[in-house]
């Protein structure tokens, strides 16, 4: 596929030749796996979500994170199952409806060796180069037989030739973290065989697999390498053995590109050096990926936090890299070369690294972006918004936080007549207590983008607007849009509620930690957390208590990463599997009793502060005050909103409006919960 030059002056917009393929501009997304598959298929989802970058102008998207070669390879993210010959149609649909939109599409082929569990179907031993155990996914594996890399070699083979058959562009074959590297490795190959020891013989497995391929799919298809240069590890590859084997590789001539990584990834704290995430510095690795390119003098990839247009553009101008990894942004807005391309960067919804994304794939889900709810949900809600069919209609909107702000932008994208209030003097919301940790600030970005875009549409938000009934009848609105939020829930204890302070408290700065500070966290989400992370910060001696069998249960591996370095730094104690039942005074201090679920026993702690995150409750008195004047009273047709169809549903007909209610402002959830439903409420207006 060869795509159309262009006359820009623009680095990141100028073409890229590889081989025989032409790449339209120098903006990729490097293989991930959102886990959309369907039986290892990669079905409709998972199309959609790739054709959605191709129409945003994305030069190359490269499929799976990866695919998996061999049936002792089992998932583990959701994997595509490349050596099942039933992929070969699903994959060639997406090449095909991708390159209709201009796009290369590539994937990325692996055996995950030690990165994967055994216990699933069907239930083979897991493989490495040697026996060694990679803790974040806790099974033991063998030590690969010669029979068995024999195999491996022709799986590799077989897949690279399924995926030319399907008509991609080109592979990438995964060598970071799996099984290929490894036999690279120091810290995993201890093997005294012709596969271990000096690098010769570190490399064999590695350059067998490549020769194999080549001649599985001949020249005029690209086969490149993700590849660990550097595990920056004192047991791990080293840098100069990294760039050494980065300079076989390209001197066997059966190559195309390098794309480059740095770190290791056997444990949660290393996979972040890796991927950063939000208070994390943006693009760590880009100088050393420069390094590589300088070095081999080859054409160079690299993702790792590269999340704004500005870095993207100075990697290529600079001469770092020939393309550059834009994963997790086009998660958050997958036309980011579109808008390039029309002038229109200030609209590009911003990446705010919170990697919501990543920590629901290694819990086992989905990939959603935090703020953009469209994504992953092409099948169903369009990431550009048509212009509204019927009449114009008046939209209220009460509360600012992100699920307010939300559902009066798409309200105002599709054409309507929209007003929001907000009760306090800021919008914002919850995310304005999220971003008071100073590692979170960036969170801010989720409010800022809705807000020029609100601005754009010469909509502002009425602050320190507190309404009542009678303020939103006087508007006389066709559709109330209620995004009042919660407010904290305490009243949790058998005694003594009224002596604890909630996480919004310490969040706020309403109430100063002080000495000994017992946080009860009944949530296990951020809330609790950042409020125990900021009490040990100011210097206050923190427990934290949790009913869970671990401390931020609905937290995934990367953001508990840096709560649990916070509180090694800090001294905080973590106590599981207990529950906070009382409090009492005593003197100047409180007496907390501590229960479990899993006994009778009882213990006390004396404190000076307790501090309790249970989530929230609805602000329900304007709603349920607005009810009795609503056509629906308050009633959702959930197959509707499920559809994104409009809600029709009439209860009262002499109401006025339609009454729905967002966020946690019906019940205690999460950021991308609310702007999920300020979406689909405004989207079927």
């Amino acid at each position: 596929m060869n795509a159309p030059m262009t006359d820009s002056r623009d680095p990141l917009l100028q073409p890229y030749r590889l081989r025989h393929l032409t790449l339209r501009n120098r903006i990729m997304s490097t293989a991930h796996e959102p886990a959309y598959a369907e039986e290892g298929m990669p079905k409709d989802r998972y199309r959609l979500y790739h054709v959605e970058r191709a129409k945003g102008g994305i030069a190359l998207t490269m499929t799976a994170g990866s695919a998996v070669v061999s049936e002792d390879s089992p998932a583990s993210f959701g994997n595509l199952l490349a050596y099942r010959d039933e992929i070969v149609p699903w994959m060639k649909r997406l090449a095909d409806e991708c390159h209709e939109h201009g796009a290369a599409v590539m994937i990325q082929l692996t055996h995950l060796g030690r990165r994967t569990g055994f216990a699933q179907e069907p239930w083979f031993p897991i493989l490495s180069a040697s026996a060694v155990r990679e803790p974040a996914h806790r099974s033991f594996p063998k030590e690969a037989e010669l029979w068995d890399l024999d195999r491996v070699v022709a799986d590799f083979a077989a897949a690279a030739a399924r995926m030319q058959a399907a008509g991609l562009d080109g592979i990438e074959i995964e060598a970071y973290g799996h099984l290929l590297d490894s036999f690279w490795s120091p810290a995993t190959n201890h093997r005294t065989d012709e596969y271990g020891g000096g690098l010769d013989n570190r490399l064999r497995l590695f350059l067998r697999v490549l020769d194999a391929v080549r001649d599985a799919v001949g020249t005029e298809f690209i086969v490149g390498t993700r590849l660990v240069a550097d595990e920056d590890w004192e047991r791990g590859l080293s840098r100069a053995e990294g760039l050494e084997i980065a300079h076989r590789l390209v001197a066997t001539g059966k190559l195309d590109f390098l794309n480059v990584i740095r770190g290791h990834i056997e444990t949660d704290a290393a996979l972040t050096q890796v991927i950063p995430i939000q208070g994390m510095r943006s693009a760590p690795h880009l100088d050393f990926a420069g390094e590589v390119r300088e070095r081999t003098k080859f054409p160079v990839f690299h993702a790792a936090r590269i999340p704004d247009v500005a870095t993207a553009r100075h990697a290529v101008a600079t001469g770092k890299l020939d393309m550059v990894g834009m994963t997790r942004a086009h998660l958050a807005d997958p036309h980011i070369v579109r808008k390039i391309i029309a002038g229109r960067e200030q609209e590009i919804r911003p990446c705010v690294g919170a990697t919501y994304c990543l920590d629901r794939i290694y819990e086992g889900r989905d990939a959603l972006c935090i703020h953009n709810a469209a994504t992953g949900r092409e099948a169903s809600i369009p990431h550009i918004l048509p212009a509204r069919e019927g009449p114009r209609l008046r939209v209220l909107v009460a509360g600012a936080g992100p699920g307010g702000l939300e559902a009066a932008r798409v309200a105002a994208e599709r054409g309507h007549d929209v007003r929001i209030f907000e009760a306090s003097a800021r919008p914002g919301g919850q995310v304005l207590l999220a971003a008071r940790l100073p590692r979170r600030r960036e969170l801010a970005g989720i409010i800022d983008w809705r807000l020029e875009r609100l601005a754009a549409h010469g909509i502002e938000v009425a602050c320190d607007r507190y309404l009542e009934a009678g303020d939103v009848l006087a508007e006389a609105p066709d559709v109330v849009l209620l995004a009042t939020g919660g407010l904290p829930d305490t009243e949790v204890l058998e005694a003594g509620n009224d002596l604890v302070v909630s996480g919004w408290d310490i969040l706020s700065g309403q109430v100063a930690p002080a000495g000994r500070v017992l946080v009860f966290d009944d949530h296990a989400g951020h809330p609790g957390l950042e409020a125990a992370e900021l009490a040990a910060e100011a210097g206050a001696e923190v427990e934290i208590a949790t009913p869970e069998r671990f401390f931020a249960a609905d937290m995934g591996g990367m953001n508990h990463h840096l709560y649990a370095a916070a509180f090694h730094r800090l001294g905080v104690r973590l106590t599981i599997n207990t529950r906070l039942l009382a409090v009492r005074r005593e003197g100047n201090g409180l007496v907390a009793t501590l229960g479990s679920d899993h006994g009778p026993e009882r213990v006390e702690r004396r404190v000076e502060q307790v501090v309790v995150e249970h989530g929230t409750l609805p602000d329900a008195s304007l709603y349920e005050s607005l009810k009795p004047h609503s056509r629906n009273l308050g009633e959702v047709d959930y197959q509707a909103l499920a559809a994104g169809s409009a809600q029709s549903l009439t209860r009262n007909p002499e109401g006025g409006f339609r009454l729905f209610r967002l966020g946690d402002a019906v019940a205690s959830r999460n950021i991308h919960a609310a702007i999920y439903d300020g979406l689909r409420f405004a989207r079927g207006l």
